[in-house]
């Protein structure tokens, strides 16, 4: 195109003034800018020289007048509207540069910000996420049946927990410890009226357990998450009832730690707390069972423990623990159809080999689980394990603190067949073996026999 004499700029008249130079006649107007190639800002720039030179004496345009025009008086009468122009021009610039699509699509990606929200889903705010979800948590109870003076029955609380409504049925999930014992339940709903509540299944190896309400009772549902999709750093949100009265207390924090093993029951049947999620949400007595929520308003895990010391007595903060909703989905469908949790099973008396054991026995191994029976009749058994053997792989997964062997087990049904390598202890020296072994489901009798506290 050819550079105008003219160019309105949305027909701002305030800077009309400024390219009026060049040749031709052409008119570029404001519709016309969002069709305009990178050769009008050429343009511009030929303009705003060409005003500048007349502001300061036409000395480009009539060099022959440079000898009777002074720059010193020049400058001062016209610095005023040489910065005029020159502002004029950059608003021009600007206006052709953004005006076209394609180009300010291309300036937003240029300089998208690594914190910008991510696109598949908007979170919503801790408020409106609270009033979605709150009508789904619920206080759980936990009854017992005793007699007063006059011998009369009645129903005493022994505990109190949280837990939350899953589906339109009125299954709730809540934590195994909560129910532990109980003979009756029963529910507060978040509008303040008691139902009752029927125990359906409990899960004693990752503490949690399933009760049931009338599905008429049912105010609202939760969905569960993907807990394999959260990152360390990302916002969360607990509800429940702590101490059993302050009931849906909201508190936020973020996923502190992932895969989270290190605990005391950890090879355990019971309680071994595998692959939890660390949060800095405060959680307290009578929270267990509640919900940890994203910001998308979906269950991603369960709140089960709090660390309030260590083991030497040292007073903790913000160490708070929940059963990942990935874990809880099976679990919970395994509860509801069957009344128990499905655990593979081998069958032996165990003891974990730490660091410190392989030293005190001089062991060069980086952990594992050394065989302190095997039970008859049972995997292990079957597959030729003994005692004193030491269990080091399975599937070629190593046994260590950073992965135990409950965490293994929870990618394994009962009936899968795996590869147990192990170590045999012969005279003074050691052979690695293989195995195959078919797990077995870990009997009722154990799982009934657990203890609240593993």
């Amino acid at each position: 195109m050819r550079y105008g004499r003219h160019i309105d700029i949305a027909r701002q008249a305030t800077c009309s003034h400024l390219v009026q130079a060049g040749e031709g006649n052409s008119i570029v107007t404001g519709h016309d800018l969002n069709n305009t190639d990178a050769s009008l800002f050429e343009a511009l720039v030929y303009a705003l020289v060409q005003r500048m030179s007349i502001n300061l004496g036409d000395t480009a345009l009539h060099p022959q007048r440079t000898t009777i025009m002074h720059s010193n008086a020049i400058v001062p009468v016209h610095r005023p509207m040489m910065m005029f122009s020159f502002i004029c021009t950059l608003l021009l610039a600007t206006v052709v540069w953004t005006g076209n699509p394609d180009r300010a699509a291309a300036s937003a990606d240029a300089f998208d910000s690594p914190l910008s929200p991510a696109s598949q889903s908007d979170p919503i705010s801790v408020v409106d996420l609270v009033e979605e979800v709150n009508p789904a948590v619920v206080t759980v109870y936990n009854l017992t049946i005793l007699e007063d003076a006059f011998g009369q029955e009645q129903f005493v609380p022994q505990g109190t927990g949280t837990g939350f409504v899953i589906d339109e049925e009125g299954y709730i999930v809540t934590n195994w410890h909560v129910v532990f014992g109980g003979s009756e339940f029963a529910v507060a709903m978040f509008d303040g009226t008691f139902v009752d509540a029927e125990l359906i299944g409990t899960d004693p190896r990752d503490d949690l357990a399933v009760v049931k309400i009338d599905p008429e009772d049912v105010l609202e549902v939760v969905t569960l998450g993907d807990s394999d999709d959260l990152q360390p750093g990302e916002p969360v949100v607990a509800i429940g009832s702590p101490l059993g009265t302050f009931t849906n207390t909201v508190t936020a924090g973020v996923v502190s730690g992932l895969n989270r093993d290190d605990f005391g029951a950890l090879f355990s049947n019971c309680q071994n707390y595998s692959n939890l999620i660390q949060h800095d949400a405060a959680i307290n007595p009578g929270n267990s069972g509640g919900p940890l929520f994203n910001l998308e308003g979906e269950v991603i895990g369960v709140n089960t423990l709090g660390l309030p010391e260590s083991m030497d007595g040292i007073p903790l903060q913000g160490l708070f623990f929940s059963v990942p909703s990935n874990l809880v989905e099976v679990v919970a469908q395994q509860m509801i159809e069957d009344g128990r949790v499905s655990v593979p099973y081998l069958g032996i008396q165990q003891i974990f080999i730490d660091p410190a054991m392989a030293a005190a026995n001089d062991l060069d191994i980086p952990g594992g689980i050394y065989v302190e029976g095997v039970v008859a009749d049972t995997p292990a058994d079957d597959s030729g394990l003994q005692e004193g053997d030491i269990i080091l792989q399975i599937d070629g997964r190593q046994i260590s603190l950073d992965q135990g062997l409950p965490a293994i087990l929870l990618d394994y049904q009962p009936g899968d067949t795996v590869e147990l390598t192990f170590l045999r202890l012969e005279g003074t020296g050691a052979v690695e073996m293989t195995v195959e072994l078919t797990f077995g489901n870990l009997p009722d009798e154990v799982l009934e026999a657990c203890p609240v506290g593993g």
